[in-house]
């Protein structure tokens, strides 16, 4: 299975875009680098998940259609934003 990293820091996603194989499972990797807690969130993808600082988790996606999937942090949402691309 494909693993992929995210950095959460100071209300910013690490990368903004991450690019993954359409029609594949895959991990994602959930870093909280910052002072603060935060969320990675996507209601297009249906999946959330809270980390406390420094804290580190991941989860699991079924396979995506291609297209663009969007996801943000809800404790920071003007400067978190990021998107998944399936391809």
């Amino acid at each position: 299975m494909p693993v992929f990293q995210l950095q959460m820091k100071q209300g910013r996603f690490t990368p903004e875009e991450i690019v993954v194989p359409a029609n594949t499972r895959f991990k994602l990797q959930l870093h909280n680098a910052g002072p603060d807690a935060e969320e990675f969130e996507s209601v297009e993808l249906k999946k959330e998940k809270v980390l406390a600082a420094g804290a580190a988790s991941f989860l699991v996606f079924a396979p995506l259609k291609p297209g663009t999937y969007r996801f943000f942090g809800e404790f920071h949402p003007a400067t978190a934003q990021g998107r998944i691309v399936a391809r």
